[in-house]
C-alpha cells in the first residue's frame, strides 16, 4: 500500500510540473513542433514517466530535470525569436518541393521522402492530380503546403466582385445536451430565447441534442444525437 501510494504521490506531482512547464514554454509546443520542440517534449515525457514510478529518483532530482529541460526550451523559444540566425539553426527552413509545377528531387531527398509520401500528403490536401499543384513546400514543422495553379484557385467573392458582410464567429448555445450560459450571454441573449427557438424548430427535448449553433444573424444549426448511420464502406 506504501508503494502504491508513493506511486500515485509521484505521479501526481510529474502531471502537476508537467502542467506548468507546459504553461511556461507556450502553445508553441503542442501546436507548432520542430524538430527541437519535439526532442524536448520527448525527454520531459520520459523525466516523468520515471519520475513516476522509479523510487530511486528522488522528486527533486526529477523536478529539477524537467525545469531544465523547460527552461532550455523557453529560453531557446526566446532567442529565436530575436535572431534570424538562430531560427534558422533550431526550426529549420522551408524546403520547396514543387516549383512551378516541377518536382524538385533533390529537396525531396534532403527531407527523407519519397514520391509514395508526398503523393499521400497531396491526396490528404485534397490534391489527387499534382499536375494541379504550382508550388509545394515542406514547413519547419514538417507540414506540407500547397499552392494550386491560377485555373484551379476556388473562385472567391472578390473575384466576382460581390460585396458579402463579414460572418463573424458563431456562439456555440448548447454542447452536449447542456445549455452554454455564458456563451448565450455573450450574444446578448437568454436561455429562454434560445429554448424558445428550439421549440419553434420542434426540439422540445434538449437533452437530445449534441449541439446547436448560432451565427451573426442568429441563424441556428442544430446537430442531433445519432448513434447509428447507414454508410457504405468503401475505404477498406
Amino acid at each position: 500500500m506504501e508503494t502504491l501510494l508513493d506511486t500515485f504521490f509521484r505521479s501526481i506531482l510529474s502531471i502537476i510540473v508537467l502542467f506548468l512547464i507546459t504553461e511556461l514554454m507556450g502553445k508553441k509546443q503542442i501546436s507548432q513542433l520542430n524538430m527541437f520542440d519535439y526532442i524536448i517534449g520527448i525527454s520531459i515525457g520520459s523525466i516523468a514517466a520515471s519520475l513516476s514510478v522509479d523510487d530511486s529518483i528522488h522528486y527533486i532530482d526529477g523536478i529539477f530535470c524537467i525545469i531544465i529541460y523547460g527552461g532550455v526550451a523557453t529560453l531557446i523559444s526566446v532567442l529565436t525569436t530575436k535572431s534570424i540566425v538562430l531560427r534558422r539553426f533550431f526550426t529549420g527552413t522551408p524546403s520547396v518541393l514543387i516549383d512551378k509545377g516541377k518536382i524538385i528531387y533533390s529537396n525531396l531527398k534532403k527531407s527523407h521522402m519519397d514520391v509514395n509520401d508526398f503523393l499521400q500528403v497531396a491526396r490528404e490536401n485534397g490534391y489527387y492530380d499534382i499536375s494541379q499543384i504550382y508550388y509545394s513546400i515542406l514547413e519547419p514543422s514538417g507540414k506540407v503546403s500547397f499552392l494550386p495553379k491560377s485555373k484551379y484557385i476556388p473562385v472567391t467573392p472578390n473575384d466576382m466582385k460581390l460585396k458579402v458582410s463579414d460572418q463573424g464567429l458563431c456562439a456555440n448555445l448548447l454542447i452536449d445536451g447542456k445549455l452554454m450560459k455564458n456563451n448565450i450571454k455573450n450574444i446578448g441573449k437568454d436561455v429562454e430565447w434560445v429554448t424558445a427557438r428550439l421549440k419553434n424548430m420542434g426540439y422540445e427535448d434538449i437533452s437530445k441534442l449534441l449541439l446547436v449553433v448560432c451565427d451573426n444573424k442568429e441563424q441556428f444549426t442544430v446537430y442531433e444525437k445519432t448513434d447509428t448511420i447507414d454508410v457504405a464502406n468503401v475505404l477498406e
